[in-house]
């Protein structure tokens, strides 16, 4: 039996999962979002993608960060759960130096300490995933948006390196994003009208 695509097939089904309760913005999206990076991780070692290998450790923490975030009192606006909103204008110039920072950084860990065959795309779509999985702990709205340049690079790239499960599954992710990002509007709006 090939484990490797065993742990491709697993990471995909949690990923389906993933992906429905950030659909429905559902606070259990955290709990798939620590399996899936747990599962994920030993296929991203054999395929010599490292960054993805390496964020999903950040993915694990992100998720028990994001699960707090979403559950638990919001002493500020007094809330159970953290509302859907759009991004303040003034993070997007931080969350952009960040990512460019974060891409430099593991672009040269890659070039100089590994044997990453897809260096720049690899860290590429790793340092805007750190960028999209932040916003979404915080339930920005645009962080859809990110996900989707992730997703439709990340699938390109799991093609060229022969992951066929995650390819479609990213593939899947970006159609879903665009969804999503309606989605969360509607719900965003029907937020804001039972607040008034």
């Amino acid at each position: 039996m090939d484990w490797n695509l065993a742990f491709e097939v697993l990471g995909t089904i949690v990923g389906l999962i993933y992906l429905y309760y950030e659909y429905k913005a559902h606070r259990l999206l955290w709990l798939m979002g620590i399996i899936m990076p747990a599962v994920s991780i030993g296929v991203y070692y054999n395929a010599g993608l490292y960054a993805d290998m390496g964020i999903n450790i950040y993915y694990i923490l992100a998720g028990v960060y994001g699960y707090i975030v979403w559950t638990f009192k919001n002493k500020r606006r007094r809330t159970v759960e953290l509302p859907i909103t759009r991004t303040p204008r003034r993070t997007y110039i931080y969350a952009i130096a960040i990512t460019i920072c974060t891409h430099c950084a593991i672009y040269t860990i890659l070039r100089h300490f590994t044997d990453s065959t897809v260096p720049g795309w690899d860290a590429f779509t790793t340092a805007l995933s750190i960028t999209a999985m932040w916003m979404l702990a915080r339930k920005y709205i645009e962080q859809w948006w990110v996900w989707i340049v992730v997703d439709i690079v990340s699938a390109g790239l799991y093609i060229y390196k022969g992951i066929y499960f995650y390819a479609a599954l990213y593939a899947l992710y970006a159609v879903v994003a665009v969804l999503g990002y309606y989605n969360w509007k509607k719900l965003m709006l029907h937020e804001n009208n039972q607040s008034l």
